[in-house]
């Protein structure tokens, strides 16, 4: 399939051009844990696994490096951006200062509707945790920060937070997967942090979203044995 035709497919399937749809493909795939930490990324190799040429490849692998997944060494091309400790204590350390802010806003701002589907969500997250549903338990838990952050009716701090949001979500899926079982706090700090918004208690909200995410930096960095 030449890349003429390969865009015309993916147009009709999806209405975005090819390279975007690589891009993401990409993206998802490092996210998610399908490409791991360190794995050197094969143009050939993924080209023949999406069916598409090496060109859009190659321009997500540029794109993707400009978002901190990848890597680019010398005389040894690209890989998977390793996770180090420092990298999740600084995203972390960031991620606690603008959740801390936008829980609070929240708690403010958001109307009862909103305070509806914040509920309805967070019951889903109990049932997907309690039955170990770890796919479920990690869309639910995106769903939950993100009506949340669209809570608070900060514009310029959704736009800094989608920044952040590949890193934030890549160490969102390890937490969830690695540490879950072993959290006692996961389910008991996302309740709190909803009954906090709901019953508009800022001070708390704020409070518990900060350890929620202080707690999060010290199991992951426990958990990957830095």
């Amino acid at each position: 399939m030449n890349e003429k035709n390969e865009s015309h497919y993916f147009l009709i399937e999806n209405y975005k051009p090819l390279r975007e749809i690589v891009f993401e493909k990409l993206r998802d795939m490092i996210v998610n844990g399908d490409l791991k930490p360190g794995e050197r990324l094969m143009e050939i190799k993924l080209a023949e696994m999406l069916g598409v040429s090496r060109t859009p490849i190659r321009e997500a692998i540029r794109k993707l490096e400009l978002e901190g997944l990848v890597v680019m060494l010398p005389r040894k091309g690209a890989y998977v951006a390793d996770i180090s400790k420092k990298e999740i204590m600084d995203v972390l350390e960031i991620r606690a200062a603008l959740d801390k802010l936008a829980t609070g806003l929240a708690a403010q701002r958001m109307t009862k509707s909103e305070k509806e589907q914040l509920k309805k969500v967070l019951s889903s997250f109990e049932k997907n945790f309690k039955s170990g549903n770890i796919e479920g338990m990690i869309n639910d838990d995106i769903k939950l920060h993100d009506l949340i952050y669209l809570g608070a009716k900060n514009e310029k701090l959704q736009h800094i937070i989608n920044n952040l949001r590949e890193q934030i979500t890549r160490f969102r899926i390890i937490y969830l997967k690695e540490i879950y079982r072993k959290s006692e706090n996961l389910l008991k700090e996302h309740k709190e942090i909803v009954e906090a918004i709901i019953s508009g208690d800022v001070e708390k909200a704020q409070k518990i979203a900060e350890e929620h995410i202080k707690n999060q930096e010290i199991e992951l960095i426990s958990s990957l044995k830095f």
